[in-house]
Formats: C-alpha cells, sequence, structure tokens
C-alpha cells in the first residue's frame, strides 16, 4: 500500500493560500481607507479652508473698496469704521492662505503676487482716500489709477482662486480614486480569492472527499451484507489506513462467516446425533424397562404375602428404581423435544389452559389432603402459544408444588393480568429451596439438597423443561423462596391483543375430546405425577407424544 500525504499536509497549503489572500485583503482595504481618509482630511480639513480664506481676502479688499467710495461720497463715519475692520481681518486672512501655500511653489508665487497687488492699491490709492476729508471726490485721474489697481487686484485673485480650485478638483479626483482603487483591489483579491479556494476545492473534493464518499459506499454494502465488496486503498494516508482496516475487518469477517458456517454445520449435526441419541437410548431402555416391571410385577403377585419383609423392600427398591429411570427417560424426551421443537404458535385461551393444568393435578394432591385454591378469571386470556407444550410447562410448576407441598397443606394459583402482561401465579407453603441453592435452578439434574435430605422423587430436568418452554414463548419463569417457608414461582407471558377467534361446533367437540383424553390419563397415572407430568404414550420409534391439544383456529382466521 502507498503511503499517501496525512490529511494535515494536503489542507495546509489551502489553509495557508486562503489565510494569504485574506490578509493581504485586509492589508490592502486597510491602506485604502487610511489613504482615502488622509485625501479627504486634506481637502476638507486643509485645502477647502485655505481656499475660503481666499476668499475672504477679496471679500476683505471689496469691502474696502466699497467704504472708501463711500468715504468719498458721503464722509460717514460708519464708512471708515467699515474700512478699518476690513483693514484688521486682512492680513489674518492673508496669513491663512499664505500658510497654506507654504512650500507650493506655484501657489506661494500667486499668493505672494496677489498680496503684493492688493497692499499696492492699499497704500496707494485706498489710505490716501481715506485719509483726505470725507464727502471730497478724487480727481479723475487718481480714480482711474485705484480702479487699475483694484483690477489688477481681481486679476490676482482670479488667478489664485484658479489655482485654489485646481487643487481642490485634484483633491477630490485623488480621493476618489484611492477610494475606487481600494475597492477595485479587494475585488481582485476576492477573486483571485475565490479562484484559489476553486482549485483548492476540486483538489480537495478529489484526493480527500471522494475517497471518503467511496469508503462511506463500501460501509453500506457491508451493511447490506454485501460480503464480497473491499474498499480502495486511495486518498490521504488516514483515508488509506481506514480502508486498510475496514478491508482486514471484512476479510476477518468472511473468515468468521466460515468458521460460523463449520460450527453451525457441526452444531446441527449433534443436535440430530443427540436427538438420535435421546430416542434410540429411550428407546432401547424402554423396552428392558418394561421387560424388569412386568417381571417385578409377576413376581410380587406370584409372591405375593410369601415373601421375608427384606424381600419384600428390595423388590418395592427395584420398582422404585425402575420408576425413577422411566421418568428420567420421559424428561429427557421431553427436554429434547422443547429444545429442539419448532412450535407453531396461535391463540390460546391461558385461564382454561390453567384450570385444566390444575385438574390434571387435583388426584395427586387429593391423595395427601393438599387442597389447590385457584383464582382466575371467567374471561378469556389470550396468548400466543403451543398448547401442549405451554400446558406441560403449567403441569411441571403445579406438580411441583404439590410434590414439595407438606401434607394437608395448601397451594395458591392465581392468573392476573396486568397491562399488555399475563402472569400465572402458583405458591405452596412447603419445604422451600435454600438461598445459597436458588442461583442453581434450572441447570440440568439439580435437585436441591433438602429435596434430596427428604427423598423426594425427581429427575432434577422439570424446572429446566418448563424455562425452556416458556422462552420459546417470549416470556420468564421468576422464582422466590424461603427454606422452610415454601416456594412462589410466576410464569408471565405477553398477552394477545387481539383475543381468540371463536370455536367452530366440530372444534368444541374436539375440545371435550382432549379434555376427556387428559383426564383419562391423569387418572391412569395417579400418584406416578411427577415434576413434568404423567407419562406420555409412547409412539412407533419409542418416543412420547404430548396429550392431545385444545384445537383452536390458527390465528387470524375468522369464521
Amino acid at each position: 500500500m502507498s503511503s499517501g500525504r496525512p490529511v494535515a499536509r494536503l489542507v495546509q497549503p489551502v489553509i495557508v493560500r486562503v489565510t494569504a489572500m485574506a490578509a493581504l485583503m485586509a492589508v490592502i482595504a486597510v491602506l485604502g481607507v487610511v489613504l482615502s481618509t488622509a485625501a479627504v482630511n486634506h481637502l476638507t480639513d486643509d485645502l477647502q479652508p485655505a481656499a475660503a480664506a481666499n476668499q475672504d481676502v477679496f471679500q476683505d479688499l471689496t469691502d474696502m473698496s466699497a467704504a472708501v467710495e463711500s468715504w468719498s461720497a458721503s464722509g460717514q463715519q460708519t464708512a471708515s469704521d467699515r474700512f478699518a475692520q476690513a483693514l484688521v481681518r486682512f492680513p489674518a486672512d492673508e496669513q491663512k492662505v499664505r500658510r497654506f501655500a507654504a512650500g507650493d511653489d506655484e501657489l506661494e508665487m500667486l499668493v505672494t503676487r496677489q498680496e503684493r497687488v492688493a497692499q499696492a492699491w492699499i497704500e496707494r490709492f485706498a489710505r490716501p482716500r481715506m485719509d483726505a476729508d470725507g464727502g471730497t471726490r478724487p480727481a479723475a485721474a487718481q480714480v482711474r489709477s485705484g480702479a487699475a489697481a483694484f483690477e489688477a487686484v481681481r486679476s490676482a485673485h482670479q488667478e489664485t482662486t484658479q489655482a485654489f480650485d485646481s487643487r481642490v478638483r485634484q483633491a477630490r479626483t485623488d480621493a476618489s480614486f484611492l477610494l475606487k482603487g481600494t475597492v477595485l483591489a479587494v475585488l481582485l483579491l476576492a477573486g483571485a480569492a475565490w479562484y484559489v479556494i476553486s482549485r483548492s476545492r476540486r483538489r480537495l473534493m478529489t484526493e480527500l472527499s471522494e475517497p471518503l464518499l467511496a469508503l462511506e459506499q463500501v460501509v453500506q454494502r457491508m451493511a447490506r451484507q454485501d460480503h464480497d465488496v473491499r474498499a480502495q486503498e486511495r486518498g490521504p494516508k488516514e483515508v488509506r489506513a481506514v480502508a486498510s482496516a475496514l478491508n482486514t475487518f471484512a476479510d476477518a469477517q468472511g473468515r468468521a462467516r466460515a468458521v460460523e458456517g463449520r460450527i453451525q454445520s457441526e452444531l446441527r449435526s449433534l443436535d440430530t446425533a443427540r436427538d438420535d441419541f435421546v430416542s434410540n437410548v429411550s428407546h432401547e431402555l424402554r423396552t428392558p424397562l418394561t421387560t424388569i416391571s412386568g417381571y417385578l410385577e409377576l413376581v410380587a403377585e406370584e409372591f405375593e404375602g410369601r415373601m421375608d419383609p427384606p424381600h419384600e423392600r428390595m423388590l418395592e427398591a427395584t420398582r422404585r428404581n425402575v420408576a425413577r429411570l422411566k421418568a428420567l427417560i420421559d424428561d429427557l424426551l421431553a427436554l429434547s423435544r422443547a429444545e429442539g421443537r419448532r412450535s407453531d404458535l396461535e391463540p390460546v385461551d391461558l385461564a382454561l389452559l390453567v384450570r385444566e393444568a390444575v385438574t390434571d393435578v387435583r388426584i395427586t394432591a387429593a391423595r395427601r389432603r393438599i387442597r389447590l385454591d385457584v383464582v382466575t378469571t371467567d374471561d378469556v386470556v389470550p396468548v400466543l402459544a403451543d398448547r401442549a407444550m405451554l400446558h406441560r410447562a403449567l403441569l411441571n410448576v403445579l406438580s411441583n408444588a404439590v410434590k414439595f407441598s407438606h401434607d394437608d397443606g395448601t397451594i395458591d394459583v392465581v392468573l392476573r393480568v396486568a397491562g399488555g402482561q399475563v402472569e400465572v401465579w402458583v405458591t405452596d407453603h412447603g419445604i422451600g429451596i435454600p438461598a445459597a441453592e436458588i442461583d442453581r435452578l434450572g441447570t440440568r439434574f439439580f435437585r436441591a439438597s433438602n429435596a434430596v435430605t427428604n427423598e423426594i422423587a425427581g429427575t432434577g430436568l422439570g424446572l429446566r423443561i418448563t424455562q425452556t418452554i416458556i422462552d420459546r414463548h417470549s416470556g420468564e419463569v421468576v422464582i422466590e423462596s424461603e427454606e422452610g417457608g415454601g416456594t412462589s414461582v410466576v410464569v408471565r407471558l405477553r398477552l394477545h391483543g387481539d383475543g381468540l377467534p371463536p370455536l367452530l361446533p366440530h372444534e368444541i367437540v374436539a375440545e371435550e375430546e382432549a379434555r376427556a383424553a387428559a383426564r383419562r390419563g391423569a387418572g391412569a397415572g395417579g400418584a406416578g405425577v411427577d415434576v413434568v407430568g404423567a407419562a406420555d404414550p409412547l409412539d412407533d420409534e419409542g418416543r412420547t407424544d404430548p396429550a392431545p391439544p385444545r384445537i383452536v383456529p390458527a390465528f387470524p382466521r375468522r369464521s
């Protein structure tokens, strides 16, 4: 795999270019604003006030000329005062103009010429006439000489004014040029920046964005179970590393799937072998056990009343162990079916199923004078279930409660509907379970120590079968127990919201026949009812078949 450049080295030149362009734009903008501001300030603070002062100079001279004419014509004192005031203002205005013109040779020359001709007019014509008596008309030659002198003043002022006007226009042009130049430079730099950014964007799209998008598409295809797709290792160094890791992960996933396939195949083979083994062993064991049981019954009948007590005890022990082996074989078959059976769920009335299970254990409970108090509802409580399997789970729980209760005891069976769940509570007041052993409940062949001590028969598989069945129904089994105080078992299932479809006439008949068959089976079992209920009849292969289920129309058919 080629290394490729890191993302930082790929992005850094772009950032440097953009930063340089932005800094240059900022410098040009600031410089343009500073120069434009300086030009405007020179125009407004220096040039325009000097031009106005130059106009004030000519206005002072004009006021003096008018005052001289008035003095010569009327001799009024106000004319003399106006002349004196204008004469006082004149040097100050001249000083302003001279101060601005300093350093500007052309303007300084014009201002100096204007001062000279103005001073000559004042000294040669205006002041002598103001010094003469008021109301005295000057000679014609003197008037012509004064008019010529003032015309020279006017001519010098016009030239000076034109010079000021030229400089004002130039200052305005310079300020406008600086402002427009600044704007134009910023726009040009903005265009250059856009060009640089566009090229950098295209480059980033080619070298960074496109590899990332391709990587995203590969991940999406992998998520859609496309196991053959692989990522191309291109783009920056980090993207290539991610693509390489993704390909390594995909290869590992492929190997894992291959291993998983082999394991699943082996597990299926093992499950098949286990089922065959359990079926064959149970068949091979049932046949000799049946023979042994028959011979034991013949011996018991033939030697009834003639055997010594030790021989009777040996015979009874043999019969008891044969019964235990039969129960163990039944439980192993039931557990194998519960773990491997694929249930077809249908709507079932759980309240009716509970009542049927209670009916099945009443005979066994009655032999020990154990009373079953049932609290249920007359309404239909629908759940989705495999009826035969769920009936067996409930029968296991009730049989355990009977088995571990004291004689003359009481068992409480309560069915509750809470929200979207239904709970079946089975509470006994028997020997209970030691606290240290509760966590081991449900493991294969485990039996509580106090059950072993009290020699209570069992195989240790009933609760495991119950848990397996309830798990298949997406439910849970909760056990609370206190040694010497009894045990509470709670079976929780989800309530089926659509309820049960109505039974058809032939289904009602089949239901009654199924109930009668279940009662006959319970009566035949008698005291032999164990944790998993009465033994089921054998089929042709030596396996047990569940009791005939209640026939319920498969969901969601409606009549």
